[in-house]
């Protein structure tokens, strides 16, 4: 079956990385980036049948989908998380959303700045015009990628149990038991062993001996 369908979904990570980066948003960079690496890990573990991979794969998604639900929390200002906060950047810069000036329909109004003589610059001023709030731009991606790791984390486990079961039935027609292929090859051998020391010993030369007279 095709089991790793929800893996090029969950690379869907990828486009959300792009604009964080260039909104300099480093805790969600770093998220992603582990993010697609488990992914990945994941669709290896079911091409070459790793259940262990496929586990840890189920074991990220659960955290991926508690770092969503904190990013909804986080633009949507719940438990005192505030949107303008420098959290999502480490409190490095005071960037913040990419889609805070470039959303749909934003119009970016700037102004020169005053009591500066020689120096052709600009002053940030407002963001107007916005068919749709950066937060809940955010918003809906976070429960797009809640969405996609629940489907995932759901058909990880079934190929799991799949893996699982056959790794059982094969173990129970002796496919991994190495003991029959032992016993199989034990009488031979003892036998040739057998054959060998009767042929050499003393009672078989006088034996051999008896014969040719």
């Amino acid at each position: 079956c095709n089991s790793y369908f929800p893996s090029p979904l969950q690379l869907a990570a990828l486009e959300r990385q792009v604009f964080d980066f260039l909104g300099y948003q480093w805790a969600p960079i770093l998220a992603n980036f582990l993010h697609i690496i488990i992914v990945i890990l994941g669709l290896f573990g079911t091409i070459q049948y790793r259940p262990r991979y496929i586990v840890v794969y189920a074991i990220w998604t659960a955290i991926w989908v508690t770092w969503n639900i904190f990013i909804i929390c986080f633009y949507l200002e719940v438990g005192g998380l505030s949107k303008d906060s420098e959290l999502l950047t480490f409190n490095i810069s005071r960037h913040q959303s990419w889609w805070s000036e470039n959303g749909p329909g934003c119009v970016r109004k700037e102004a020169s700045m005053s009591g500066i003589k020689g120096l052709d610059s600009h002053s940030y001023i407002s963001v107007i015009g916005c068919a749709l709030e950066y937060r809940y731009i955010e918003v809906m991606h976070s429960s797009f990628q809640i969405l996609i790791a629940l489907v995932g984390f759901v058909y990880a486990c079934y190929v799991v149990s799949v893996f699982t079961e056959e790794e059982d039935s094969f173990d129970f027609i002796g496919g991994f038991d190495p003991f029959p292929l032992y016993h199989v090859n034990e009488k031979p051998t003892n036998l040739l062993f057998k054959q060998t020391y009767l042929l050499f010993s003393p009672a078989g030369f006088s034996g051999m001996e008896g014969m040719n007279k």
